[in-house]
């Protein structure tokens, strides 16, 4: 089952030329819901940390 490598750069362009790129505006709305995604949890990962904080200084006693 050996392919020589002629055959397989052959196979190669044949499968790079079936691929479909996105365009783009598929590209800016994918990279804005990643935006939007990371803001909204940084937001939530920045209220926990400062749930966490208070409650752990009222622990403390700080």
């Amino acid at each position: 089952m050996a392919v020589n490598p002629a055959q397989f750069v052959r196979q190669v362009k044949q499968e790079i030329a079936k691929i479909t790129w996105p365009g783009k505006q598929e590209i800016v709305q994918g990279t804005l819901t990643v935006v939007v995604m990371c803001a909204i949890l940084a937001g939530f990962l920045f209220v926990v940390d400062t749930i966490f904080a208070v409650v752990i200084r009222r622990i403390i006693g700080g």
